[in-house]
C-alpha cells in the first residue's frame, strides 16, 4: 500500500508551486510589455493565484520585480558554475573568475533589459530604478559569492566573501557611468566598454593604490 503523502510536504509543494508561478507570470508581463508597470491584480489573474497568495509570498510588487531581475542575474552565475563543472581545466584565481562571469557579453543583455524594465532610460533615472537595480545587484552577490566559494574551496572563506562583495558592488557602482558612455545600447562597442571597466575594476581591486 502506498504511503500517504505528508500534509506538510504537501504544502510545501502547493507554496513552491504558487511562488514559481507568481515569478514566471511577473517575467512574462514584464517581457510582453517592457516595464514593471502591472497591477496586482494583473499579476495574480497572469499566475492563477489570488491577490491574497501573492501577498502571502510577496510584500509588494517591487519585491517580486526584483527577485525576477535577480534571478535574471543569478542565472548568470548558474552558467558559469555548470561550464566550470564541465571544465577539465583548474579554476583561474578568485578575481579572474569575477571577471570572466561578469563580462559584457553575460551581463549587458541583462542590464540594458533591467534598465528599460526598471524605467532607467531616462536622462535622470529615479530613485526607484537605482533602488531596483541595487536589490537586483544584492541578490546577485549573495549568488556569486556561494558559487565562487564553492569554485574555491581552499581560499579563505571571509577574504572570498569580502572579495565578491567588493567586485559586485563596484560593478553596480560603474553602471551610470556605462550608461552614459554608451546610452545603454547592447552592442559589441558598449560590450567592449563594459569589458574595459570590469578590467579597472579588477587592477583596482588587486593594486588598491594603482
Amino acid at each position: 500500500m502506498a504511503a500517504t503523502p505528508d500534509p506538510v510536504d504537501r504544502r510545501s509543494a502547493l507554496k513552491a508551486k504558487s511562488h514559481k508561478a507568481i515569478l514566471d507570470a511577473a517575467a512574462d508581463l514584464m517581457h510582453r510589455r517592457g516595464s514593471s508597470d502591472f497591477s496586482v491584480d494583473e499579476l495574480a489573474a497572469a499566475a492563477d493565484v489570488s491577490r491574497r497568495t501573492v501577498f502571502n509570498h510577496f510584500a509588494s510588487l517591487e519585491d517580486v520585480v526584483t527577485a525576477v531581475a535577480g534571478q535574471m542575474l543569478a542565472d548568470v552565475v548558474d552558467g558559469m558554475e555548470a561550464q566550470a563543472a564541465d571544465a577539465s581545466r583548474e579554476p583561474d584565481s578568485v578575481l579572474a573568475d569575477l571577471g570572466a562571469t561578469a563580462s559584457g557579453d553575460h551581463l549587458v543583455p541583462i542590464v540594458v533589459y533591467l534598465i528599460g524594465i526598471f524605467g532607467g532610460h531616462d536622462p535622470e533615472p529615479s530613485t526607484r530604478h537605482a533602488v531596483l537595480m541595487q536589490r537586483a545587484f544584492d541578490l546577485f552577490t549573495r549568488r556569486m559569492s556561494t558559487a565562487i566559494a564553492r569554485r574555491h574551496p581552499d581560499a579563505d572563506a571571509l577574504a572570498v566573501q569580502l572579495l565578491t562583495a567588493a567586485f559586485c558592488g563596484g560593478v553596480l557602482g560603474f553602471v551610470d557611468r556605462w550608461i552614459e558612455d554608451t546610452g545603454a545600447a547592447d552592442t559589441p562597442a558598449s560590450r567592449r566598454a563594459w569589458d574595459d571597466l570590469i578590467a579597472r575594476l579588477t587592477a583596482v581591486l588587486r593594486e588598491p593604490g594603482a
